[in-house]
């Protein structure tokens, strides 16, 4: 694996290996594409919003890497067969990355049901048809690598997030039921679960919920993690790149925290 560059090993790499990653036309999920896509893997950049899948799979290919954008409504289980059944044509997959998801602002009372539902879809049912198009094949072809997003909403009580807390607990059930269940087939199966990270998302959830106090409500979100600041997604992309990685072989089932000391350093 990897090769001798100036007398060191390289580490960490993916050469020949196909990635899918969905959510993969912004924030967290561009960022993994770009860094598997420069540690050697081909890249299926799967999103909701084609063009937004087609820019970043155009920036990858202006690198001379390899990626390929695919509209994708992981919620729709008939989309989400079509559109893996297209990759797997002619090649197999060998990590699987699921990161796209929406958030939801609301404690029980004041979330409807239409919210609950949605949120249900796309964090949970969403992961569950990627998962479930991707798994028979991972079989068939010895193995391969399962990486869901999680947050660490699932098991911390952050406020107003009910029906998003909700979801990515199910995401960390659902990784650690996956990672038992197929063990012999050689399929690892691990979560991220990260803090606030700073994408786009975070500023326009500030802009339009805070408006002329943008820089007080981001100093504020940022000190929430003990470390003083919110990671970056090319730091989510760093972690993410470690687990799918060969390096990495010996983990499988656990739900990696990358919290800026969240859980352990508060108060």
């Amino acid at each position: 694996m990897g090769g001798i560059l100036s007398g060191r090993v390289e580490s960490f790499q993916l050469d020949g290996k196909v990635a899918v990653v969905t959510g993969g036309g912004s924030g967290i999920g561009a960022a993994i594409a770009r860094r598997f896509s420069a540690s050697g893997a081909s890249v299926q950049v799967l999103d909701l919003d084609l063009p937004a899948a087609k820019l970043v799979a155009g920036e990858i290919s202006d690198q001379g890497q390899s990626a390929t954008a695919w509209a994708c409504d992981v919620s729709d289980q008939k989309n989400v067969d079509s559109v893996f059944q297209n990759i797997l044509r002619g090649q197999r997959i060998h990590v699987l990355v699921n990161n796209a998801g929406i958030a939801h602002v609301g404690t029980l009372e004041n979330t409807s049901e239409n919210d609950f539902d949605r949120v249900y879809r796309v964090n949970v049912k969403g992961f569950y048809n990627c998962m479930r198009a991707c798994i028979g094949p991972m079989k068939s072809h010895g193995g391969g690598v399962i990486l869901n997003l999680a947050s660490i909403a699932a098991s911390a009580a952050l406020p107003e997030r009910f029906a998003y807390s909700m979801s990515k607990g199910a995401v960390v059930a659902m990784t650690y039921s996956v990672a038992r269940d197929y063990l012999r087939d050689n399929i690892r199966c691990n979560c991220i679960s990260p803090a606030r990270v700073h994408t786009p998302f975070v500023d326009g959830y500030i802009a339009r919920t805070y408006p002329g106090r943008e820089q007080e409500m981001f100093a504020k979100l940022s000190n929430a993690q003990p470390i003083g600041r919110m990671a970056t997604p090319e730091e989510v992309a760093s972690l993410a790149l470690f687990l799918c990685c060969d390096e990495a072989s010996f983990i499988t089932g656990v739900d990696y925290p990358i919290d800026g000391g969240f859980f352990n350093l508060r108060g």
